[in-house]
């Protein structure tokens, strides 16, 4: 008997938490573009949570830009889908409501650019990854070399990429005299509404200077820091959304237990009330993206190199090795001690959810993936928090043993030989600059002098280059394994 799918008029297994509300009497209020994994785990959820406390028509319209693969999931399933929770408990499922349905742009471009124009859409949100902006970082412009943003300037009047389709959209509501919709960016990046404030700017003002100006002065484009960690979609989540739920989805996802949003308020056509599921509002989001920079991403970066070159394959592993355990601890409240109290945020309860996710073993997230882009990640996870301790006279062990991992790994070899790519956007540069270098002391300098990576009042002060080189000398001499003992002894 085969069994049926997920919709509206399926009867579910008991114990499934479905929506508080009935979704077809929400109307959509807002499109996001990219609806993957995360936006399915993340905003998606946390608009199910505001619509079954205040109601609204804030239900998203979702559009996938480039596959057909979303629509073909979500849309028999009437917008429908299972989320399963993670943690170190058995895994729970609940039914997300606020999707309506999803347009595949490359099928249906006109029904794209007909939700982006509707006076009833009053936020469109992104989760598009940093390249699929196509911005310019250093210029904070529209980077013309990339294929959707030069195809978009070329045929305006039909457009295929983020910036264009954005712009087109507020030309045709400037136009007819309809209020722009707000802009929210929902990717993990620094500043992610300044950024994509100023590519949309630019990509208009090219277009047309006096359109540009009306968006500098009329849309709101907020900032938003997220974070869910959402692996991977496997058979064996298919497998347990049914065993779950009692029906086939196609649509389920997986993710932790855990989840954060701290956004800009910043909405002059209204938005839902995402804060009944725990979202916070506030005017400045930056402390709170350095929070997760300094102590989320930090600690990840240095127990990735430390755990990798110690033969842990998974973050769980390490935090089952009592040595890097302890030095996971130590680098959280080091990198804790340089932040400002932040409104809404106990510390000391978000060391310990870090510490919980970190632990969790049916979130299969790998050191070795972790461990790349490593010159790109550290002067704002490492570095920087370094400077802070340095200026305020607290311990740098912490930041010059995750610097000394991160030079160990640069040799590109195992303790035990076996090599591997630093997947890194200097592999060449470091690859050379450490060719036929066996010395401790000779692999920090060189590394040291890689241009533009570390700050001079970190190089300029020898107690922490010091400490950095006698880190490396142990690792290098008796193995990460062992040197991680070590380090433990007196974290």
């Amino acid at each position: 008997m085969n069994t049926p799918r997920l919709n509206t008029r399926q009867e579910l297994s008991s114990g499934v938490a479905t929506p508080g509300y009935t979704p077809q009497q929400h109307a959509p209020g807002i499109v996001h573009i990219g609806v993957g994994a995360f936006h399915k785990a993340h905003q998606a959820v946390y608009t199910d949570d505001a619509l079954a406390a205040e109601g609204g028509d804030w239900r998203i319209l979702g559009v996938s830009l480039r596959s057909d693969t979303a629509a073909e999931e979500l849309n028999p399933q009437d917008g429908l889908f299972t989320v399963i929770e993670r943690g170190n408990e058995p895994g729970s499922a609940r039914i997300v409501g606020s999707i309506a349905r999803v347009i595949s742009a490359s099928r249906d471009h006109k029904s794209v650019i007909a939700a982006l124009v509707d006076p009833a859409i009053r936020i469109v949100s992104l989760t598009v990854t940093e390249k699929g902006y196509g911005i310019d970082r250093k210029t904070g412009g529209a980077d013309t070399s990339h294929p959707a943003v030069a195809a978009d300037l070329a045929t305006p009047d039909a457009p295929g990429g983020v910036l264009g389709l954005i712009v087109a959209a507020l030309a045709t509501r400037r136009k007819n005299d309809v209020a722009p919709f707000t802009v929210l960016s929902c990717d993990n990046l620094p500043d992610n509404g300044a950024m994509l404030r100023g590519g949309v700017i630019d990509f208009a003002t090219r277009k047309d200077p006096g359109l540009g100006d009306w968006i500098s002065r009329n849309v709101a484009f907020p900032c938003s820091m997220v974070d869910r960690i959402t692996p991977a979609r496997t058979p064996a989540t298919l497998a347990e959304a049914t065993r779950l739920t009692g029906v086939e989805d196609q649509a389920a996802i997986e993710t932790e237990p855990f989840r954060q949003w701290v956004i800009e308020d910043n909405f002059p056509t209204g938005r839902p009330a995402w804060e009944a599921g725990g979202a916070i509002f506030v005017q400045d989001v930056a402390p709170y993206e350095q929070m997760k920079l300094r102590m989320l991403n930090g600690t990840h970066s240095m127990l990735a190199y430390a755990g990798f070159l110690s033969g842990h394959r998974l973050v769980c592993d390490v935090m089952a090795d009592t040595d890097m355990a302890a030095l996971v601890r130590r680098h959280l409240l080091a990198a804790a001690a340089t932040l400002d109290p932040l409104p809404g945020i106990n510390i000391e309860r978000y060391v310990a959810d870090i510490l919980s996710r970190f632990s969790n073993p049916n979130i299969a997230h790998e050191t070795y993936q972790i461990a790349m882009d490593g010159t790109e990640k550290l002067p704002q996870r490492i570095f920087e928090p370094a400077l802070v301790a340095q200026g305020q006279g607290q311990p740098l062990r912490p930041y010059a043993f995750a610097t000394a991992a991160w030079m160990r790994y640069c040799s590109g070899r195992t303790d035990g030989g076996t090599p591997y790519a630093l997947r890194d956007p200097k592999q060449q540069e470091i690859t050379e600059i450490l060719r036929n270098c066996a010395v401790p002391e000779k692999l920090a300098d060189r590394l040291f002098n890689l241009k533009g990576l570390f700050p001079k009042k970190l190089l300029s002060d020898r107690n922490w280059t010091t400490q950095v080189t006698s880190i490396l000398s142990v690792i290098t001499g008796k193995g990460m394994r062992e040197a991680v003992h070590q380090e433990s002894l007196s974290a």
